[in-house]
């Protein structure tokens, strides 16, 4: 069982948000209210359904066990104690897993890194090939898509891309995308028909808001010069590109995919936010690892997350252990979902497992 006091905290802590919602509240202190109303909500019905029914299977047990019922009204008591306790123990799984600790940046949108690995232009092909995916995966959820930098390969593949995957809990089904993607197939480069093993790695950084991240305008170092195309001809003739260098932590960003200098530094800006957000994150998470060693993969973009083998026309994610042979199809990421679920529900069930292991206090 639940404890009650749990649930009572949670409602009482809804019941103090929506308060003060309703007084008033503007500016920071309103999206930092409304973002965990948001996600108080879900847990709050589902501790309403999860009550009711427990006082409804209590009445009909003690109704089942009264001997001075009749004989007739027991049984009908029996048979909807029956149907209750199955209808109970769903509401108090599907609450179990609402009241999983969450990652703080479950909800937040997602910027996600691609860049081709080993293989040379059929990595930089396939690269491409998940930058698809993930746009239409992205595009079949509602969510919006705006690559922020791509540099191509001179086959039609990708070097490198970085894409913001704008919408509410993008980063929480993108996540356990990161690491390392192997594709065996024939390249087009290949005329004796060998398969081939190319790479691309794969990063997914959750976007912070801007309440998450200050960056101080000291810290950073701008450069502007001209944005080049291949074979070094110039883009055009103004300094519209931007190297922005963060100087505590070393990391540099740089983006020219835009005349406007003014477009290219908020691109940048972006970019070094979600990635010290991330590097912050990483910092914290490192003093917890042993507790995390339970959850699918780790995240680390040099763990080999999965396969996708073209002669056998199947996928392999080997965290998990699934296998589908519907290869075009998710790669098309029409059914990509299949594997994002998947590896959600394990996370979930893995995560539960651990916490129903730990000793009650």
């Amino acid at each position: 069982m639940i404890p009650e006091s749990k649930l009572s905290r949670l409602v009482d802590r809804f019941a103090a948000v929506e308060a003060e919602l309703a007084s008033g509240a503007d500016g920071a202190s309103y999206v930092k209210l409304s973002k965990e109303h948001a996600e108080l909500a879900p847990v709050v019905n589902a501790i309403a359904a999860y009550r009711s029914t427990a006082q409804a299977l209590h009445d009909t047990e003690t109704l089942a066990n009264d001997a001075a019922a009749g004989p007739e009204l027991r049984a009908m008591a029996e048979e909807e104690r029956a149907e209750l306790k199955g209808k109970f123990a769903g509401l108090e799984r599907d609450l179990q897993l609402k009241l999983l600790p969450k990652d703080a940046a479950d909800s937040s949108s997602a910027i996600v890194e691609v860049r081709a690995g080993t293989g040379g232009d059929e990595a930089a092909l396939f690269a491409g090939d998940l930058v698809r995916m993930y746009q239409r995966y992205a595009q079949l959820m509602g969510w919006r898509t705006e690559l922020l930098s791509v540099s191509d390969s001179d086959l039609g593949g990708v070097k490198e891309a970085v894409m913001e995957v704008a919408g509410r809990g993008a980063y929480a089904k993108l996540k356990f995308e990161s690491g390392v993607h192997r594709v065996q197939r024939v390249p087009v480069t290949e005329g004796g028909g060998r398969i081939h093993t190319s790479a691309a790695t794969v990063a997914v950084l959750p976007e912070p808001e801007e309440i998450d991240v200050q960056i101080d305008d000291k810290d950073l170092k701008i450069d502007v010069f001209r944005a080049s195309g291949a074979g070094g001809q110039h883009v055009n003739k103004t300094e519209s590109a931007v190297r922005i260098t963060h100087l505590p932590t070393g990391m540099v960003v740089a983006q020219q995919d835009e005349k406007s200098q003014h477009k290219n530094r908020a691109k940048a800006m972006k970019i070094l936010k979600a990635r010290l957000f991330e590097a912050e994150r990483a910092r914290q998470a490192s003093a917890r690892a042993a507790e995390r060693k339970g959850q699918v993969g780790s995240g680390d973009r040099s763990e080999r997350i999965r396969t996708y083998n073209f002669p056998q026309g199947r996928v392999t994610d080997h965290r998990i252990n699934l296998t589908l042979y519907k290869l075009d199809r998710i790669l098309s990421g029409d059914e990509l979902s299949e594997i994002v679920d998947a590896l959600v529900t394990e996370d979930q069930a893995s995560r539960l497992a651990a916490l129903e292991a730990e000793p009650a206090h």
